[in-house]
């Protein structure tokens, strides 16, 4: 996996990538990330549910 830290409109944003060739990376602001680590834990129950 790959993390980059840039900006988009002048804010700074995060992009997460499964590599450099990944054809569809995402990318999310501080106010996101903020809301996931908040969610962490039903984060990890769902993808151990989903597996």
């Amino acid at each position: 996996m790959v993390a980059k830290i840039s900006e988009f409109k002048g804010h700074k944003i995060i992009e997460l990538s499964n590599g450099e060739d990944d054809k569809f990376p995402f990318s999310f602001g501080l106010a996101k990330a903020k809301l996931i680590l908040d969610n962490i834990d039903e984060i990890k129950k769902f993808v151990k549910e989903s597996k």
